[in-house]
């Protein structure tokens, strides 16, 4: 059976511009999408039809990304219930965007644990009544922050699908992900899309993720993503994605005293869909 090849979008983090910007670049670096917040200002600024017709002109399919609890950090004053309310209206705003899929951070890592399953509970059953299929990030900050809580928190909640982003991980817990690793293992059947950003040990981001220094990094997040997608081929999942996601905010870092950036955002996340689409992640993870 071949492996499906997994459509690469073009994330909007740290993109100021507006949609034909975003779509200039999306085409001009052979991605198959964008992946965007919902309210970010390239597809506010303009009627949800206006960009589903645009979209489709061009053939790049919508990956639409919904934050709760008022920020990328929720407030700790922004309760299960608010939180819940907020996903509610924004997967119905999300409608109207026909997206491919919608990604999801919600919750929060300050609540005690039967409350979070409370949440979990009912934000699973929000995500399944929406107009395209839903997965919750693993997170940092967010209810799905602990790598080593996954394989219960899994067996509790059957219905949980994923969007991988495993350099959360490797700074909650101050060591890289790997495929035989039970946290990994318990999610490899659960996830639906990834977040390709390379982490480390001390923190969510490499500054280059083909710099010599980053390659165990990067072998390790290689070795996870090709078993998610091994597992995405043998449940013939329909269509899998990928967004390499650098991104600005802390994540990138800047030289002291001039806050000038070390890299540049789009030609890392270039680099990153040119690597996986010559094959980086073809070759199948036996873990």
């Amino acid at each position: 059976m071949d492996r499906p090849q997994p459509l690469i979008c073009h994330s909007l983090w740290g993109h100021d511009g507006d949609l034909e910007t975003a779509i200039a670049r999306a085409l001009a670096h052979g991605f198959d999408g964008l992946e965007a917040n919902l309210d970010h200002g390239a597809l506010s600024a303009h009627e949800p039809q206006a960009v589903v017709e645009r979209l489709q002109q061009v053939g790049l399919v919508l990956i639409v990304e919904l934050v709760t609890g008022g920020d990328y950090v929720p407030g700790l004053d922004c309760g299960p219930d608010q939180q819940l309310a907020e996903l509610e209206r924004q997967l119905a705003r999300c409608q109207l965007l026909q997206p491919l899929r919608i990604t999801v951070i919600t919750g929060s890592d300050s609540w005690p644990a039967p409350q979070q399953d409370r949440f979990l509970d009912q934000a699973i059953a929000l995500a399944a009544s929406a107009s395209a299929p839903v997965s919750f990030e693993t997170h940092r900050s967010r209810s799905l922050f602990n790598p080593w809580s996954m394989p219960d928190l899994l067996a509790r909640h059957p219905g949980l699908r994923l969007t991988a982003d495993l350099s959360h991980w490797c700074c909650v817990s101050e060591r890289l992900m790997e495929p035989h690793l039970p946290p990994v293992q318990a999610i490899a059947d659960r996830v639906d899309h990834i977040h390709a950003r390379i982490g480390h040990a001390q923190g969510p981001s490499v500054a280059h993720p083909f710099a010599p220094e980053a390659a165990a990094a990067l072998t390790a997040h290689r070795d996870c993503w090709r078993l998610f997608l091994q597992r995405q081929l043998a449940r013939r999942h329909p269509h899998p994605t990928i967004t390499p996601e650098f991104g600005p905010d802390g994540y990138l870092p800047r030289l002291p005293f001039t806050a000038m950036p070390i890299a540049d955002l789009l030609e890392i996340n270039t680099a990153m869909a040119h690597w996986i689409r010559q094959g980086a992640l073809s070759a199948i993870n036996r873990a």
